[in-house]
């Protein structure tokens, strides 16, 4: 059994990423997308979300839950970066490597940072293991208390169905906490919770209404996810531009911050 330090540069392999245009149809409805943008539901000029990418990518995640440094049933995604080097091609195939890049050891839990990259995209996941931290690791980075308060001129809902995580898990992401009542309960939670990669995924689609993009246009994307959605909430959405010429946004749900610290870029967001 390896331990939490030994992760740190662990290199997890490459794969191809196969998929086909009914994934990508699946991921968009998954998402919330319908046929009033066609171009995301039908073959015909079908165009992918770049949030897929973040989904095709969790094979590392797996992988590195696989080494046994953790029980991979007790950890949390706890955030998400993504970087779209080209436009996400409707059908693969794609070639990715992965790798750890970083564990970190906050007192009381520790984070451990997975990366998946390839020509089309660089994707990282920030995976909290509650209960695993005091190994004497580096603490790693954290947010600034002294960050200015966002400013939102801009704000969107999408209502989640009783069942969407049970649709979620269908593009990959199958973490049993999304699905089995046993798993959700010793995670802390009264049922399966919503997929937070499926809510940062609404929140792209929702957020290129906000600078009237195409939701394919997007090009850089991240947040903390900051806690769970149940499915069937509904998911509040908050952005402002920012100078640089991109997002910033949060997700809330009945008041509650579920993304935080929410950063995106569309290719038409300095229009």
């Amino acid at each position: 059994m390896m331990e939490l330090k030994e992760l740190i540069g662990y290199e997890l392999g490459s794969r191809e990423l196969a998929y086909y245009a009914r994934d990508t149809i699946l991921y968009a409805i998954a998402v919330g997308g319908t046929s009033e943008r066609l171009d995301l539901v039908y073959e015909r000029d079908l165009r992918a979300l770049p949030g897929y990418a973040c989904a095709l990518g969790l094979w590392a995640v797996e992988a590195a839950g696989e080494l046994g440094a953790y029980d991979h049933k007790r950890s949390l995604h706890a955030s998400q970066k993504l970087i779209m080097h080209q436009p996400m091609p409707a059908e693969g195939p794609v070639q990715s490597s992965g790798r750890i890049i970083g564990v970190w050891d906050k007192g009381k839990a520790s984070v451990v940072d997975i990366e998946v990259s390839s020509e089309i995209f660089t994707a990282t996941y920030g995976i909290f293991l509650p209960g695993l931290g005091g190994w004497g690791g580096e603490r790693g980075p954290s947010g600034s208390a002294n960050a200015e308060t966002p400013e939102y001129t801009w704000t969107g809902s999408y209502t989640s169905l009783p069942d969407h995580a049970t649709l979620y898990r269908l593009t990959g992401d199958l973490h049993p906490i999304h699905i089995d009542m046993d798993v959700a309960r010793a995670n802390g939670f009264d049922r399966p919770i919503l997929h937070g990669l499926c809510t940062l995924g609404i929140a792209a689609r929702k957020l290129a209404e906000a600078v009237d993009a195409h939701p394919a246009e997007l090009r850089e994307l991240e947040a903390r996810l900051a806690a769970p959605v149940m499915p069937g909430d509904t998911i509040d959405i908050a952005t402002g531009k920012i100078a640089d010429g991109g997002l910033n946004f949060e997700a809330t749900v009945a008041g509650n911050a579920v993304l935080k610290a929410g950063r995106a870029r569309f290719q038409t967001s300095a229009r």
